[in-house]
């Protein structure tokens, strides 16, 4: 009988893994099995992790004790249904746990897409609750399987954060500076500002050293700066900064030097998540947390069920298109190494241009 393997994160030590296999379970009426061949990883996992409890995130595909499962992004084919809406055989992406397998109940379903109507999932954010039926989808989506794994989840909130800095008129701001603008979501909302030949505010990316040569390469951002260099930030011009790197130094250097100046502080990613804690009171713009869902919520009401979701994705596939160039994708077939992965990912060691995919079915 097949085994199902999953990787498995302590909730309370997001360091600490264990390889948990066990016996696929057997179906009730209305579920489906399907086996998970690729899924992409990438600091929004980690994201996932260190937000967990706060967001929810743990609660998609609960684990026993003080143990989780980290969300990913992937693709998954249906092996067993007892479900009468979804044959053997549909492709699926959506989200997944770091696994080989897992078991969903459809509910709502179409020819695009339905929800998972497990129990335990219906108070939980709709959007991580929606699996695309990818064999109904344009062509051009369905042969960019590894990048809407690996980037399209990273760009769709870069789209969404675009759309709620166009929604607010920027806040006022003249300048949009963006921490760890070599990261996916970071880099995807420049590109999306720079293209849009409406929008004046200059556009200022914050990163390492390291990976200053990427973020020029992408030709993105009007300025580059590096950590630490935060004083040749112009403060006298109204800036909104989107937080992609939760380092709390960061913040507080940028409050301080912009004060008032700063009218916009929002907290996206957390790729430094060592570096995170409480800020404290700081002058300008109170930060706080940007929940993508809530925005596309808003939309979803203005523009209609689903038409927020569809511009993100097809502005996916334009970023990941101007993109490849710049990127490399290594894949990861074993479940121990992918722990590896998980460290190294946690210790920021994977290059900004190199795009990590794992499949665990053998």
């Amino acid at each position: 009988m097949p085994q199902l393997t999953e990787l498995w994160v302590d909730r309370t030590d997001i360091r600490t893994t264990k390889i948990v296999n066990s016996t696929i379970p057997d179906l009730t009426d209305g579920e489906v099995l399907v086996t998970i061949d690729k899924f992409g990883l990438t600091a929004n996992n980690v994201s996932y992790a260190v937000s967990g409890d706060f967001i929810g995130y743990w609660k998609y595909y609960p684990a026993d004790d003080n143990w989780g499962k980290v969300p990913v992004w992937g693709c998954a084919n249906v092996v067993e249904s007892k479900c009468a809406d979804i044959p053997v055989g549909d492709r699926l992406w959506g989200f997944f746990p770091m696994a080989n397998s897992t078991v969903l109940r459809p509910g709502k379903v179409t020819d695009k897409n339905f929800i998972d109507d497990t129990d335990h999932r219906k108070e939980l954010p709709a959007l991580y609750n929606a699996y695309s039926r990818t064999k109904a989808e344009p062509e051009v989506l369905q042969t960019m399987e590894n990048e809407r794994c690996l980037l399209f989840p990273l760009f769709a909130t870069s789209y969404v954060l675009y759309d709620y800095l166009l929604d607010n008129n920027f806040f006022g701001a003249d300048q949009i500076l963006i921490g760890s603008a070599s990261s996916k979501t970071g880099f995807g909302l420049a590109h999306l500002l720079q293209q849009d030949k409406n929008v004046s505010a200059k556009v200022v990316g914050i990163t390492s050293k390291g990976n200053t040569d990427f973020v020029k390469r992408l030709n993105c951002c009007d300025d580059i700066v590096v950590y630490g260099d935060e004083d040749s930030i112009d403060r006298n011009v109204p800036a909104a900064y989107i937080d992609m790197s939760g380092d709390v130094r960061l913040t507080k250097a940028l409050h301080m030097l912009l004060e008032d100046n700063l009218v916009e502080s929002a907290m996206v990613g957390a790729s430094h998540w060592e570096d995170g804690g409480k800020a404290g009171v700081l002058p300008g713009a109170k930060p706080k947390f940007f929940f993508a869902p809530g925005q596309i919520a808003k939309r979803d009401q203005e523009w209609g069920p689903g038409v927020m979701w569809q511009k993100a994705m097809m502005a996916s596939a334009g970023i990941a298109q101007a993109v490849k160039d710049e990127m490399t994708v290594d894949w990861t077939t074993n479940v121990d190494d992918l722990a590896t992965l998980w460290i190294q990912l946690l210790d920021n060691q994977i290059p900004a241009s190199r795009g990590l995919m794992v499949s665990l079915v053998h």
